[in-house]
């Protein structure tokens, strides 16, 4: 069957432009103290230690979903593979609209729930549309990263802590993070986050980016190429409508075409 477009759920949509979408996903390392006892069970492929913040992200920067405690060997295919999130999506506990997506970058398995960039190479004008428009619209989780390690310092070097108190300190931080962001509006300023000039298609990077020494590092990409014929069919469906009735005026710009 044929996916329609909805305009709903609402947020992703009315403000990336992304129809059906509820959120983004993405996992970063937490950096932690050699905990007692451990050898490489919390060694990442940075050379330091840590455990893995696991998130689904909505269109107001706030954490919707988290998943703690991780090791830092982990990769975000299988962060998500392993997650509560998966799992509820999979039995279809989450209460959302028909035909909801999330979207992820190219670590994440293809489904008909969860899209993920086109990565072959030679890409198609539809392919290289669809993937500036995911892309444009997953920026929110990096950004929603991007603040929470800004605003709470304490991801700014390796957290000396007891692994299980270090879970309650970043949950904690999540929670005041959402809370600020709906209560504060100050909490997010202009500038801070990423956005774009939709006259000439050019990308701003937030503030937050400039600070390279924050703590939340990216999670180790390891692409997973598995996926069903009907969700290729639905990342096309996506590019068609991006191409056509869905596109947005600075599109081309944004993708390097006058």
């Amino acid at each position: 069957n044929e996916r329609r477009m909805e305009k709903n759920p609402g947020s992703i949509k009315t403000k990336w432009n992304f129809p059906n979408c509820c959120g983004a996903i993405d996992g970063k390392h937490c950096q932690i103290k050699r905990p007692d006892n451990s050898c490489s069970e919390f060694y990442n492929y940075k050379g330091t230690y840590s455990i893995i913040l696991f998130a689904l992200v909505d269109a107001d920067y706030r954490f919707v979903f988290i998943d703690v405690g991780s090791n830092g060997r982990v990769n975000d295919g299988a962060l998500f593979r392993n997650s509560t999130l998966n799992s509820a999506m999979e039995n279809n506990l989450l209460n959302w609209p028909d035909h909801s997506v999330i979207i992820g970058d190219d670590a994440f398995p293809l489904r008909n729930t969860l899209l993920k960039p086109y990565s072959k190479v030679n890409l198609t004008l539809k392919q290289k549309i669809f993937n500036y428009r995911l892309s444009r619209a997953r920026r929110v989780s990096e950004n929603a990263f991007g603040i929470l390690a800004q605003r709470f310092r304490v991801f700014g070097r390796p957290i000396e802590l007891k692994v299980s108190t270090i879970d309650l300190v970043i949950r904690s931080a999540c929670y005041l993070h959402n809370w600020l962001r709906m209560t504060s509006s100050n909490y997010i300023s202009m500038g801070c986050v990423d956005y774009e000039d939709l006259d000439t298609g050019t990308f701003h990077e937030g503030q937050w980016r400039a600070e390279r020494n924050l703590g939340l590092a990216p999670v180790r990409n390891i692409a997973s190429n598995n996926y069903s014929t009907s969700a290729a069919h639905l990342r096309d469906q996506y590019a068609d409508y991006f191409s056509g009735a869905g596109s947005v005026p600075w599109q081309l710009k944004a993708i390097g075409i006058d």
